[in-house]
C-alpha cells in the first residue's frame, strides 16, 4: 500500500462524521430568534409594566386624595376616599346647568388590562407550541439526520472508490464503471430530497405561522384601538368631582354636592401607556418582518448542501410560490445549523470549490473529496487518448 493510498484514506476517515446515537438533538431550536424577541417582549413587558401598577399602589396608600371640608374626621376622609376609589366617576356641570358623569374606570383596570394583554400576546405563542411544534420537531429531527447522513453516505463512496482503484489491475474498467455510474444516478440518495420537494405541497406549518403572526397583529391592533378608545379620553384628567351623597347620606346637608379628588397615579397611568404604544409599535415592524421571510426562498443553506448528491434537482423545484412548508423548515434549520455537523465540513469544501482551478469537474462532495484523495475526478486524458489510439 503507498504512501499516498494510506493518507488518502486518513483524510477520509477524519472527513467522516461522529455517529451520533442515543439522546440527540435536544436543543432544538423550535421557535426562530426574532420570533422569541418578540413573545419575550409581547408578553414580559406588560408583565412588567403590571409590577409597577401594582408596587406603586401598595408603596403609595391609596391611589386618589381627596379635599374634604375641615370639619371632616381622619375616618369620614378616609370613606371619602374609598367612595370615590370605587365609584370613580367624574361629575360636571355643562352650559344648561345640568350634571354629566365620565367614568374613569380605566385607571382602575390598567394593572387587570395589561394582565390580560400579556395573557392575549402569549396565546399565538401558545398556538405554535400545541399545533406546529410536534410536526416541526419530528421533521427537523429527520431532515438533519439524513443530511449528515448523505454527508457521510458520499465519504463513504469516496472510500470504496479509492479501494476499487487501488484493487483494480485494470484503470479502463475503473473509469468505465464510474462513468457509467455517474449515467445511472447511482451516486444520488434521493430519499430526502423527494421528502423536502412533498413539503412544498404540505402547509400545515406555514399555516400555523401566518396564523401566529396574524394574531400578533390584530392583538396589537386591538391594544390600540383600546389604549386610544378610553386612555387618550382620561390621559390628561388629574382632577374629578367625586359625588358621595348617595344611599343614606343623600339627605344630609352637612356633606357637599360635589368632593373634589386628585388621581396620584396618573404619572403611572400616562407612562404605561405611552410605553406599550412605542414598544409595540416598535414590534410591529418586527412581525411584518418575520412574515415577509415566507414570501422568498431562503437558498443560503441549501447553496451548501447543493454539493450533496441530488441537491441539484431540489433548486431547480423551488422556482415555485415559496408559502409552503419547505419554505418554513429552511427558516429552521438555518436556525439550527450548529447541529448539522456536516454544515462545516460543506462550508469548507464550497469555499475552496470556488477557489479550484478544475470547477467544470467538480459538481458534488463525491467529486471534490475523489480529487482530494488524489483520484481524478474524471478519465484522465491518457486513457482517453490510449482508448482512442487503440481503436482508430
Amino acid at each position: 500500500m503507498s504512501l499516498a493510498h494510506t493518507a488518502a484514506e486518513y483524510m477520509l476517515s477524519d472527513a467522516l462524521l461522529p455517529d451520533r446515537r442515543g439522546p440527540r438533538l435536544k436543543g432544538l431550536r423550535l421557535e426562530l430568534p426574532l420570533d422569541r424577541i418578540v413573545k419575550f417582549v409581547a408578553v414580559g413587558f406588560p408583565l412588567l409594566l403590571m409590577s409597577l401598577a401594582f408596587a406603586q399602589e401598595f408603596s403609595s396608600g391609596s391611589p386618589i386624595s381627596c379635599f374634604c371640608p375641615r370639619n371632616f374626621s381622619i375616618r369620614q376622609a378616609a370613606y371619602v376616599d374609598s367612595s370615590c376609589w370605587d365609584a370613580l366617576v367624574h361629575h360636571e356641570q355643562d352650559e344648561s346647568g345640568q350634571y354629566r358623569t365620565k367614568s374613569l374606570w380605566p385607571h382602575k383596570a390598567l394593572p387587570y388590562s395589561l394582565l390580560a394583554l400579556a395573557v392575549a400576546m402569549y396565546l399565538p405563542a401558545l398556538l405554535w407550541q400545541y399545533a406546529a411544534v410536534p410536526a416541526l420537531s419530528s421533521d427537523l429531527r429527520f431532515i438533519i439526520s439524513e443530511l449528515d447522513k448523505s454527508y457521510n453516505r458520499a465519504i463513504r463512496l469516496v472510500q470504496h472508490m479509492l479501494k476499487i482503484r487501488q484493487e483494480g489491475s485494470d484503470p479502463h474498467a475503473f473509469w468505465d464503471e464510474l462513468e457509467k455510474a455517474r449515467k445511472e444516478r447511482y451516486f444520488e440518495f434521493p430519499l430526502l430530497e423527494r421528502y423536502l420537494a412533498c413539503k412544498q405541497r404540505s402547509h400545515s406549518l406555514v399555516a400555523a405561522y401566518l396564523l401566529r403572526n396574524s394574531l400578533l397583529l390584530f392583538f396589537t391592533s386591538a391594544t390600540y384601538l383600546y389604549l386610544g378608545h378610553f386612555h387618550l379620553d382620561v390621559f390628561f384628567q388629574e382632577e374629578f368631582s367625586c359625588s358621595i351623597k348617595t344611599g343614606l347620606l343623600r339627605g344630609e346637608t352637612h356633606i357637599p354636592d360635589l368632593i373634589t379628588c386628585r388621581l396620584t397615579s396618573l404619572s403611572v397611568f400616562q407612562i404605561v401607556s405611552l410605553s406599550s404604544v412605542a414598544i409595540y409599535t416598535l414590534l410591529v415592524p418586527v412581525i411584518i418582518y418575520n412574515l415577509t421571510r415566507l414570501c422568498r426562498w431562503d437558498k443560503r443553506l441549501l447553496s451548501i448542501y447543493e454539493m450533496l448528491p441530488a441537491f441539484d434537482l431540489l433548486s431547480r423545484k423551488m422556482l415555485g410560490c415559496p408559502i409552503n412548508d419547505l419554505n418554513v423548515i429552511l427558516l429552521f434549520l438555518r436556525a439550527n445549523v450548529s447541529e448539522l455537523i456536516s454544515f462545516s465540513w460543506l462550508s469548507v469544501l464550497c469555499a475552496l470549490k470556488d477557489t479550484t482551478t478544475q470547477k467544470h469537474n467538480i459538481d458534488t462532495v463525491v467529486d471534490f473529496m475523489t480529487l482530494l484523495a488524489g483520484l481524478e475526478p474524471s478519465k484522465p486524458k491518457h486513457l482517453t487518448h490510449g482508448m482512442c489510439d487503440e481503436n482508430p
